[in-house]
């Protein structure tokens, strides 16, 4: 990175400084809007005893699921399973520790994280086993339960578009995880389908200040789709 040129060239440099043990949040939404080859890379360079923190972790052959399939996560802080049968497995034996959060709670912990906010009430799981050994509290009448805010070491963020200088533009479903994401992490590495120059996106359909975002790489996309569905022919 060279002045506020943010654009590397390899994955060695997107990913420079990554080592074993530490806390990565993952961004996108099912299969939607992941950083896939950011992901492909991790399993290349066989980093282990990761803690992720995503939505859901791909499918077994996909996304997340490679590092779960190469035994390189040993915690997964997710809302849901999902049609991971790698990641009900290890969560069923024991070999997996699995932080099940609800989907908006897991949203608001990492806004509230790359906002430097630690902690806040939120009355979602209170009286459920989500409460145990957190503190409650009574506020007006309705009970609370406080979720510590999260953070990670490395957030790896997929855009649509991004320009040289970290700047991003997040599309449809995409846009769910990735952009808070991008705000809560040590160093947040974008994958983008397209990088352009400053001044070609417009600032008023800016998603993700610049200035949260260290490196910037171009990529090329399979996009898989998790559940194909279309009409049956006539």
């Amino acid at each position: 990175m060279a002045g506020f040129n943010k654009v590397v060239h390899s994955y060695d440099e997107a990913l420079a400084g990554l080592t074993d043990n530490m806390t990565l949040m993952v961004g996108g939404f099912g299969l939607c809007g992941i950083p896939e080859g950011l992901i492909n890379h991790m399993v290349k360079l066989g980093v282990t005893g990761l803690t992720a923190i995503s939505n859901n972790a791909g499918v077994d052959d996909f996304g997340l699921g490679l590092l779960l399939k190469q035994r390189q996560i040993s915690t997964m802080i997710a809302s849901y399973v999902g049609e991971n049968a790698t990641f009900e497995q290890q969560m069923l034996s024991g070999e997996l520790n699995v932080v099940l959060t609800p989907q908006g709670t897991l949203a608001e912990k990492i806004r509230a994280g790359g906002a430097g906010i630690p902690a806040f009430f939120t009355a979602t799981g209170y009286g459920t086993p989500i409460a145990d050994g957190k503190e409650t509290r009574e506020i007006k009448g309705r009970h609370y339960v406080l979720e510590e805010s999260l953070t990670a070491d490395f957030a790896l963020v997929r855009a649509w578009k991004a320009d040289t200088m970290g700047n991003l533009v997040f599309r449809k479903t995409a846009a769910n995880f990735n952009p808070m994401m991008a705000t809560a992490g040590k160093i947040t590495v974008v994958e983008a389908e397209e990088i352009v120059q400053p001044g070609e996106l417009d600032p008023n359909h800016i998603h993700t200040p610049g200035i949260y975002v260290d490196r910037v790489i171009q990529a090329s996309f399979e996009k898989r789709i998790e559940q194909r569905t279309v009409k049956a022919a006539k």
